[in-house]
């Protein structure tokens, strides 16, 4: 029997991703805007949330509310660089590894956030599922994705610079592990998993260089976040943010000590919910025998011994 290889993932080990793309790049309304939407779409406050795809911690700071904060990425280095911003902190908890098995048990999760992730999923189906599995029936969970039917996009196809329709619902990838998805596709997917979409708001509707360089940034913002949630009715922005919650899906697991992250991982390799703590840096699975560490505060899942 062939053996099956593993759901690409795109990786930005020993990226420049903070300097290159967010800071001094031009980038201001969209990281306004999108704080805007957090702080309308999170609540306010809780005791344990993830991020997603945190990368470098960039929106760590809207967390303030939670007693405990997972910060969780495939690549280390975007985390090392979290770690030096928000380390200080005890209730930050960083954790490197795959969404499409992600190293916690099932229903720990309250609040999830993920950010500028969905566009990057070859196998949206399958992160959904471990997304859903992690979370329990009274949590939440903010999902972003890329929107394929945006405005720009569908006036390039009207007059022939573009060859692929924005109205054909299939996702569309652009660039190797880069994708565009369809509000109606994506509405499916996120439905036939077990989520239940409470708002849906279409954002960064000023996406246009011209406009940032012309118009104040907090003005742009805030008159995004205006129209973002009766926008998101029919949605042309290049974003799309959905509040969800679970329809059901096990009891609330949440523990409230340092000692009860033992509660909270599961082994990604043979998905054992229970993992012992052998010393303070080591977490292991008497079930299959391997071990995961911690260095430099990080948890790190991608490596097994």
């Amino acid at each position: 029997m062939p053996v099956s290889q593993p759901t690409p993932v795109i990786d930005y080990e020993g990226s420049h991703y903070q300097t290159d793309f967010w800071v001094d790049q031009g980038r201001e309304y969209e990281d306004r805007i999108e704080r805007l939407i957090l702080q309308r779409l999170l609540p306010v406050s809780g005791h344990r949330l993830i991020e997603i795809g945190a990368g470098f911690g960039r929106l760590a700071q809207l967390y303030d509310g939670y007693e405990e904060i997972i910060l969780f990425d495939y690549s280390r280095s975007l985390l090392e660089e979290a770690v030096q911003k928000w380390g200080g902190d005890p209730r930050f908890v960083f954790v490197a590894g795959n969404i499409y098995d992600l190293p916690f048990a099932s229903g720990v999760i309250d609040t999830l956030v993920m950010v500028r992730v969905m566009h990057h999923l070859v196998n949206v189906p399958q992160a959904l599922e471990q997304l859903y599995r992690v979370l329990h029936k009274d949590s939440y969970a903010v999902l972003e994705y890329a929107n394929k039917r945006n405005l720009k996009s569908i006036l390039r196809w009207v007059i022939g610079k573009q060859s692929w329709s924005p109205f054909d619902k299939m996702p569309y990838e652009f660039v190797e592990l880069n994708f565009d998805f369809h509000p109606e596709w994506m509405q499916e997917q996120i439905c036939e998993i077990g989520f239940t979409t409470r708002q849906r708001h279409a954002v960064s509707h000023f996406r246009l260089p011209l406009l940032k360089r012309l118009i104040p940034t907090g003005f742009l913002a805030q008159l995004d976040n205006l129209i973002s949630l009766p926008s998101g009715l029919y949605p042309i922005s290049p974003s799309v943010f959905l509040q969800t919650q679970v329809k059901g899906n096990g009891n609330h697991l949440s523990g409230n000590s340092q000692n009860d992250l033992v509660g909270i991982f599961r082994c990604p390799n043979c998905s054992a919910e229970t993992l012992d703590y052998n010393g303070d840096t080591l977490l292991h699975c008497s079930q299959c025998s391997i071990s995961y560490r911690q260095e430099g505060r990080i948890w790190d899942f991608k490596v097994r011994g």
